[in-house]
């Protein structure tokens, strides 16, 4: 990390970053943790996690544009999170928390049951050649952690510029019944809360479509 992401870490990680009881991996939560999402944030407020936040862009943006509401960040790249911790800093947020940790354990363990208002997964890992899919983030077993997370009515928010990755996410979110879709026709529009990062510039340079898709949960 560069000397302000070491200052990020030393000076704002201990006010931003929830500390996390870990299972055996550094980015593991152990089974049991879970956070009080009113005394973290000391209000009660919607509550919207952005899973791989990356630098932080994305969701440093929608803070400060939404004062009204509370954010997570969930990353696993401390680089990442330090960064989003200078940019937090300098746009003045106080709505914004962050969390170094794999995000399936989170939705599972972490976050309370039915607490969450959204969930945003955008331009999340391709692992586009083909021995790699399997490590995809949005297979079967994703939709049930996000049904444990996600409040009756809630809704998850996803968007890529890899069109089998978008087809696959549209495949298992449709097959997921507690989920419907909040959307017409093939696509859902483009997201108007989801400021454009690097990920998303440079996929429209390399002549890629962005594809957006949003489901709301049935709490069924």
């Amino acid at each position: 990390m560069s000397e302000a992401q070491e200052r990020a870490w030393s000076e704002l990680a201990p006010a931003l970053v929830l500390p996390v009881p870990r299972d055996e991996a550094v980015t593991s939560v152990a089974a049991g943790s879970h956070i009080d999402p009113a005394a973290v944030w000391g209000r009660e407020a919607p509550l919207i996690v952005e899973i791989g936040s990356g630098q932080g862009h994305a969701i440093v943006h929608a803070a400060a544009a939404r004062p009204d509401a509370d954010f997570l960040a969930v990353e696993v790249f401390r680089a990442g999170l330090a960064r989003t911790m200078l940019d937090a800093e300098r746009a003045g947020v106080s709505n914004l928390r962050l969390v170094e940790a794999n995000a399936p354990e989170v939705l599972e363990h972490l976050l309370p049951a039915a607490s969450v208002d959204e969930v945003w997964v955008f331009f999340p890992d391709p692992w586009h050649k083909k021995k790699h899919t399997k490590r995809r983030l949005v297979q079967p077993v994703f939709p049930p952690l996000l049904a444990r997370a996600l409040r009756p009515g809630g809704i998850v928010r996803l968007a890529t510029d890899w069109e089998d990755y978008a087809l696959q996410m549209r495949e298992v979110m449709d097959a997921a019944a507690p989920f419907e879709r909040d959307f017409e026709g093939e696509w859902a529009p483009r997201f108007e809360g989801r400021v454009e990062t690097a990920f998303e510039a440079k996929g429209k340079r390399a002549g890629r479509a962005i594809r957006d898709l949003a489901y709301r949960y049935s709490g069924r």
